[in-house]
Protein backbone atom coordinates (compact mmCIF):
# COMPACT_ATOMS: atom_id res chain seq x y z
CA UNK A 1 0.00 0.00 0.00
CA UNK A 2 2.99 2.38 0.49
CA UNK A 3 3.90 2.36 -3.09
CA UNK A 4 0.24 3.05 -3.92
CA UNK A 5 0.04 6.23 -1.76
CA UNK A 6 3.60 6.73 -3.31
CA UNK A 7 2.75 6.61 -6.89
CA UNK A 8 -0.84 8.58 -6.22
CA UNK A 9 2.04 11.41 -4.60
CA UNK A 10 3.84 11.78 -7.44
CA UNK A 11 0.56 11.72 -10.39
CA UNK A 12 -1.09 14.42 -8.27
CA UNK A 13 1.70 16.70 -7.90
CA UNK A 14 2.42 16.32 -11.35
CA UNK A 15 -0.93 17.75 -11.53
CA UNK A 16 -0.66 20.03 -9.24
CA UNK A 17 2.29 21.67 -11.17
CA UNK A 18 0.43 21.54 -14.08
CA UNK A 19 -2.49 23.13 -13.01
CA UNK A 20 -0.08 26.18 -11.28
CA UNK A 21 1.38 26.69 -14.12
CA UNK A 22 -1.55 27.07 -16.19
CA UNK A 23 -3.09 30.13 -13.74
CA UNK A 24 -1.73 33.24 -15.27
CA UNK A 25 -1.71 35.85 -12.96
CA UNK A 26 -4.45 38.83 -14.12
CA UNK A 27 -3.81 37.72 -17.76
CA UNK A 28 -6.12 35.14 -17.49
CA UNK A 29 -6.45 32.23 -20.29
CA UNK A 30 -5.94 34.26 -23.53
CA UNK A 31 -2.39 34.86 -22.90
CA UNK A 32 -1.50 31.25 -22.57
CA UNK A 33 -3.20 30.71 -25.99
CA UNK A 34 -1.87 33.65 -27.86
CA UNK A 35 -4.54 35.92 -26.92
CA UNK A 36 -3.68 39.48 -26.13
CA UNK A 37 -5.36 40.55 -22.76
CA UNK A 38 -5.63 44.13 -23.28
CA UNK A 39 -8.00 45.32 -20.45
CA UNK A 40 -5.71 44.47 -17.58
CA UNK A 41 -9.31 44.17 -15.52
CA UNK A 42 -9.40 41.80 -12.26
CA UNK A 43 -12.82 40.43 -12.21
CA UNK A 44 -14.56 37.10 -11.01
CA UNK A 45 -13.12 34.46 -12.23
CA UNK A 46 -15.52 32.58 -14.60
CA UNK A 47 -16.07 28.96 -16.78
CA UNK A 48 -12.70 27.41 -17.28
CA UNK A 49 -10.52 29.55 -15.24
CA UNK A 50 -12.82 28.79 -12.42
CA UNK A 51 -12.58 25.18 -12.67
CA UNK A 52 -8.95 25.32 -12.72
CA UNK A 53 -8.75 27.07 -9.86
CA UNK A 54 -10.98 25.02 -7.49
CA UNK A 55 -8.94 21.74 -8.86
CA UNK A 56 -5.79 23.80 -7.63
CA UNK A 57 -6.69 24.24 -4.23
CA UNK A 58 -8.22 20.21 -4.48
CA UNK A 59 -4.74 19.23 -5.67
CA UNK A 60 -2.74 21.41 -3.08
CA UNK A 61 -5.28 19.56 -0.32
CA UNK A 62 -5.00 15.77 -1.80
CA UNK A 63 -1.14 16.38 -1.45
CA UNK A 64 -0.81 17.44 1.70
CA UNK A 65 -3.16 14.37 2.72
CA UNK A 66 -1.20 12.14 0.95
CA UNK A 67 2.32 13.84 2.47
CA UNK A 68 0.84 12.78 5.68
CA UNK A 69 -0.46 9.57 5.03
CA UNK A 70 3.09 8.95 3.76
CA UNK A 71 4.45 9.87 7.15
CA UNK A 72 1.97 7.90 9.36
CA UNK A 73 2.35 4.59 6.89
Amino acid sequence: MGNFLLYFQILVSLLLIASILLQQRGEGLSSAFGGSGGDMSYGTRRGLQKKIFISTIVLGALFIILTLLNLLI
